[in-house]
């Protein structure tokens, strides 16, 4: 019942009842004063006389008197009823929300208010149970950010420190004189671009995921030829594969006419993550990367696979998670932030598409991403 509902309740009862009862003396007194005296020729059975000293003599109604004395009782004992109903309906709650507002106070999130009915107050405990489940999942989702951000920290400080000794090491080499010849010179300062390069990769990728974690990507979608769109980014890759050893083979199974809608910056994001992953990883003398693009109905199919070491399976449903590494031990030949494919996943879903692999360890990995195709729509006239 509404609190309202039991005050107004409540107040009808204090009102009522008297009223009633009043009503029950007007009525026992009327026939009080009706009754006939004894066929004695006494006094009235509902009388006695009381002389007193100032020989006044006054009559005592011992029925009204009784019912007098009753009304009290029965007004005492309903306002009693009506207080303690109304009291409780409110205290009851009230020591719940205080014993919730302490535990809140002290930080224990761990409870739960149990509240029954359907009045206000009952209400109000939901509602606050419900905040108090929110402050908890808002506590528990601070602690998981506060440990992927220390682990961030913590990657990227160890994956800046191999480049930077890298680079401190050949520049102490080249002030010694170690670097004595031109052929020398040429490979240490190859080196240390090839280091500063690795550097600004990791700079580049904790940025954007600082814009990730605040939904601040700067997205620019545009309609793309897929057949010129994936060749461009094909020979790009190639060029940074032949500086490693790693073969690439691009595949084109599209018609040069289809388009997609996509940010072409960003797309190419994802092929450099994903391939930078298969280098990271890639554990053969004669590495091969291929390329392939495929077209499976509504939507183009990209495949990337390599020749490298493999994904355990129990490891494949994870791949995509932020700081998740396979390489659990950090070697520094490896490195990486772990965001790089968290990184891929994020893009594709704001792209309205999805990216997924398959793997077999020692003999290579797949991985696999589609975008829906461009396709006008007709006008009726």
């Amino acid at each position: 019942m509404k609190l309202r509902t039991r005050i107004i309740a409540g107040f009808l009862m204090v009102i009522l009842v008297p009223q009633l009862l009043f009503a029950a003396v007007l009525f026992a007194y009327g026939r009080n004063q009706g009754a006939p005296s004894a066929q004695n020729g006494s006094a009235s059975s509902y009388e006695i006389s009381i002389s007193g000293k100032d020989l006044n003599e006054h009559k005592v109604n011992m029925p009204g008197r009784d019912l007098f004395l009753t009304t009290t009782l029965i007004l005492i004992f309903t306002s009693l009823i009506v207080g303690i109903w109304i009291y409780s309906s409110i205290s009851i709650p009230l020591v719940k929300l205080k014993k919730a507002t302490q535990n809140i106070k002290e930080g224990n999130l761990d409870f739960a208010i149990d509240a029954e009915g359907n009045d206000e107050f009952s209400e109000l405990c939901r509602d606050f149970d419900e905040m108090r489940v929110r402050l908890k999942e808002s506590a528990e989702e601070k602690m998981v950010l506060d440990k992927e951000n220390k682990e961030l920290i913590s990657n990227i400080s160890h994956d800046l420190k191999t480049p930077i000794t890298a680079v401190k090491g050949y520049v102490e080499g080249i002030m010694d004189g170690v670097a004595d010849t031109p052929e020398k010179m040429d490979r240490y300062i190859k080196t240390i671009y090839n280091k500063t390069i690795e550097m600004d990769h990791l700079i580049n990728e904790l940025t954007f995921y600082s814009k990730i974690d605040t939904n601040r990507i700067p997205y620019n979608f545009s309609k793309l030829n897929v057949d010129d769109y994936f060749s461009d980014c094909a020979e790009e890759v190639s060029l940074e594969l032949e500086t490693k050893g790693i073969r690439l083979i691009y595949s084109n199974y599209v018609e040069s006419d289809v388009l997609v809608i996509a940010d072409g910056e960003q797309i190419r994001r994802v092929i450099h993550n994903i391939i930078g992953n298969a280098i990271k990883y890639m554990d053969k003398s004669n590495g091969i990367i291929q390329l392939r693009v495929k077209d499976v109905g509504d939507f183009i199919q990209v495949e990337i696979e390599d020749n490298g070491k493999g994904i355990a399976a129990k490891d494949i449903p994870y791949i995509f998670d932020r700081f998740y590494r396979t390489d659990v031990s950090r070697n520094s030949s490896k490195g990486g932030s772990g965001i790089g494919l968290s990184i891929v996943r994020k893009i594709m879903e704001d792209h309205g598409g999805k990216v997924w692999a398959t793997s077999k360890p020692g003999i290579g990995t797949i991985m696999y991403f589609v975008l829906r195709k461009y396709q006008e729509v007709p006008v009726n006239e």
